[in-house]
């Protein structure tokens, strides 16, 4: 009878052991002590959350196993510190499996100098033999527009004009006081500068910049997405105007 009632209580202990269940809350308090662990290059953490299996993809599209993983874990430098914080967390927890997904924003210091960053993450978590770890984590960065520099009107005049990618498809450049647009098919955004030859349009990744060639006038408008160019051939006036 003991031994019945031995091995009865056994059963029961990995039944509970095999479905420990887990709140958002609790995903989120592991979570913020991951990342509290960067800044002084605590891998703890990351060893006891982070599954031996565990697949972690970064915001430059890098892969690592759990050993990369912790090995990349190390305490900044002198002069660099920083913070980051979980916030508008949303997750799925069904049986042995749950979501989180949230966005971190991060705060640096560097010699006294503050960046920030924000980042979106989803992680899987796992529940095996009683205990809750990440199995996969994918993280991908937000982008920003870079700050607004000075532009310099007096080149606007180089810049100017029409511009063709293949026949029949163009885009002008116009200037409006000490502004710049870039418009194609009826829509028009403003060229920002980064620098006085460098542009951006809000919120659209990439840049716009100008070509010189080596008579010193501008022969082409280059649109480079992604450290991709696409290049846009400046047409000559009487050709612009034949064309529009």
């Amino acid at each position: 009878m003991k031994l019945a009632l031995i091995k009865f209580l056994s059963a029961a202990t990995i039944v509970c052991a095999a479905d420990v269940p887990i709140t958002q809350d609790e995903l989120v308090r592991r979570t913020q002590e991951l990342y509290d662990a960067v800044v002084p290059g605590d891998q703890a953490p990351w060893k006891k959350y982070f599954a031996d299996d565990c697949i972690f993809a970064d915001e430059k599209g890098r892969l690592f196993d759990k050993p990369k993983l912790i090995a990349d874990i190390t305490p900044l430098p002198a002069g660099y510190s920083g913070t980051i914080k979980v916030e508008n967390v949303q997750s799925r927890i069904i049986g042995n499996t749950a979501i989180l997904s949230y966005d971190a924003d991060e705060t640096e210091t560097i010699f006294g100098q503050n960046l920030k960053a924000r980042y979106h993450i989803t992680d899987t978590w796992l529940q095996r033999n009683g205990n809750w770890q990440i199995i996969a984590s994918q993280a991908h960065r937000y982008y920003e527009d870079p700050a607004v520099g000075k532009a310099d009107p007096r080149k606007f005049a180089d810049f100017i004009g029409t511009y063709e990618l293949a026949p029949g498809q163009t885009r002008s450049v116009v200037g409006e006081g000490d502004k710049l647009f870039v418009e194609r098919k009826g829509k028009k955004e403003q060229l920002l500068p980064e620098t006085s030859e460098l542009f951006f349009r809000k919120g659209v990744e990439g840049r716009i910049l100008f070509r010189y060639a080596a008579n010193g006038k501008v022969d082409a408008l280059i649109d480079r997405r992604n450290n991709e160019d696409v290049i846009w051939r400046k047409m000559e006036k009487e050709e612009g105007e034949r064309k529009n």
